[in-house]
């Protein structure tokens, strides 16, 4: 996230800054860096020894307030002063972050538990000073290379239900206060810091407290501003890679949230960069919750093929991000596929994949013209993949036999791209191995892969697909591309087979095997 934290004002405890005429003689700055000098403790060094100062220094003032809390509970005057110590004493405590390797004592010494307690004081600036404080030590710059301390901080962190404060916390902060939002900010980039280092967090967050409601709430609201922004990526993160997190925001109606969400942009672009990629978020966050099947069912029932062919047909910035929605939503759910059809989807998809799609200046910027090819070739696939039978697969058929058969001249156009781009780095790899560099078997896929291999592979199973279907004219049609390029059916076979042998089990051995008894239907049809 390269977003800097919203502007913070000073505090109202804080001496406003001093004001001088234009005509004031020059400032002092010695006098200066001595009212600085007298205001910050000044610490040479960070060690162990330090650490224990500081540790020592703030249950002192913990136990300070605490006490005038206790002793002056209607009266704030008696223990402002003690509030004020205790804020400067988690100032004080920001430089830990320049020593990591101090972490795991920072923890044994029991300090991560007075922390973590601040997160629930009653004043809210003292909260504020301790999400701050824990944004500090959490930062990714400062773990990077300390990645064994973080742990350690982080598991006691969790251990002293941080994260349930954290997110408690945010039930009373405002956007409408510059500190109070800054305080957001901060606390989403720490549980962001916390699942960078320990990636069970976000699966722990979304069990034990209310942030997914509390996200889902963020990107409802209609103005954009940065914390919104920051609400969309960290939802992203939460829905990345955790069945268990997808599966509860749709129980939540999350995908009508977010279809409600990227509906302000089917007709408009975004007007800044930093909301395109709160677009972008939300969008990511549509294509991972709609990885459950029961998802799927319910952006079918909202209507979301729908909305995705409207922001096509409006030829938007959202453009290529509806396709990608749109694949995710058709990828083993016919019903989706279905709807695709019966709303006149093939009339917007099939021009774009013949390139007939006149683009903004603005989209042709964002988008490279190859990420709309391999989206609508990914898209056309699941089509395929999910229509077997009936009038709707002679609908999708037809489209390849239409006006001479010119969707056929341009698979094939396509195909001999990505194949070419793949045999180029085929023959890398064969170059790194004589050169007596050793690569694995799935390093060798790996790069083939990010070479444009699985395009290349869907284009084989869209071949597949028009093949089996003996359609005389297309499979004269393709024979006589193929004879053009110099290949045969064994071209397109060995494609298919090395797809065959790579076919995962993400979704489960006997989806696997009715994908693999498909592509060997392929491959038997084309001997």
């Amino acid at each position: 996230m390269n977003l800097p934290p919203p502007q913070k004002r000073k505090r109202s405890s804080s001496p406003p800054p001093p004001s001088f005429p234009l005509s004031a003689a020059p400032i002092d700055l010695s006098l200066l860096e001595a009212i600085e000098k007298s205001q910050i403790k000044v610490i040479e060094t960070l060690d162990l020894k330090t650490l224990k100062k500081l540790a020592l220094s703030l249950e002192r003032r913990l136990n300070s307030n605490t006490a005038a809390r206790l002793k002056y509970p209607d009266n704030p005057d008696k223990f402002a002063d003690s509030e004020l110590e205790l804020h400067d004493e988690l100032q004080q405590l920001k430089i830990l972050a320049g020593a990591p390797e101090l972490y795991p004592d920072l923890v044994s010494i029991g300090t991560v538990n007075s922390i973590t307690g601040l997160l629930n004081h009653d004043n809210t600036d003292i909260a504020i000073d301790a999400v701050t404080l824990l944004q500090d030590l959490t930062d990714a710059d400062v773990i990077e290379d300390n990645e064994d301390s973080a742990l350690v901080l982080v598991d006691a962190l969790v251990e002293n239900s941080a994260v349930e404060l954290l997110v408690q916390n945010l039930s009373r902060l405002s956007d409408s206060d510059p500190d109070e939002s800054a305080a957001i900010y901060n606390t989403l980039s720490t549980i962001e810091n916390l699942i960078e280092v320990k990636p069970s967090v976000s699966e722990l967050v979304c069990e034990k407290t209310k942030l997914l409601k509390w996200l889902q709430a963020r990107i409802k609201v209609r103005e954009f501003d940065s914390n919104k922004q920051y609400a969309s990526e960290i939802l992203a993160i939460l829905l990345q890679n955790s069945a268990a997190n997808q599966k509860r925001f749709g129980q939540m109606n999350g995908v009508d949230t977010l279809l409600q969400a990227v509906a302000m942009y089917k007709s408009k672009d975004p007007k800044t960069g930093d909301e395109e990629e709160m677009v972008e978020n939300l969008f990511d966050c549509l294509c991972c919750v709609l990885m459950p099947l029961e998802n799927k069912e319910r952006f079918v029932k909202a209507e979301g093929v729908e909305l995705m062919i409207i922001i096509m047909n409006q030829k938007k910035l959202c453009y290529g991000s509806a396709i990608k929605a749109l694949d995710f939503a058709m990828t083993s759910y016919p019903p989706a596929c279905e709807r695709f059809v019966d709303v006149m989807g093939l009339k917007t998809a099939f021009p774009a994949f013949m390139g007939k799609v006149p683009l903004s200046k603005k989209n042709k910027k964002k988008f490279q013209k190859e990420e709309f090819e391999e989206g609508l070739i990914s898209l056309i696939a699941s089509l395929f993949g999910g229509i077997l039978r009936g009038s709707r697969r002679e609908r999708l058929l037809s489209k390849f036999v239409e006006n001479e058969c010119e969707k056929i001249d341009r698979l094939m156009e396509l195909y001999m791209r990505y194949s070419n781009r793949v045999r180029a780095e085929t023959e890398r790899i064969d170059q790194i191995e004589f050169d007596d560099l050793e690569l694995d078997e799935d390093e060798k896929y790996n790069r083939k892969l990010d070479s444009g291999l699985y395009t290349l592979q869907l284009i084989a199973v869209i071949l597949g697909h028009l093949w089996t279907s003996e359609h005389t004219r297309m499979r004269a049609r393709i024979e006589l591309l193929l004879k053009q390029q110099k290949l045969t059916k064994k071209d397109v076979k060995d494609v298919l087979q090395e797809y065959h042998d790579n076919i995962g089990d993400l979704d489960g051995p006997e989806e696997r095997e009715r994908a693999q008894s498909r592509i060997l239907k392929f491959i038997s049809a084309l001997a």
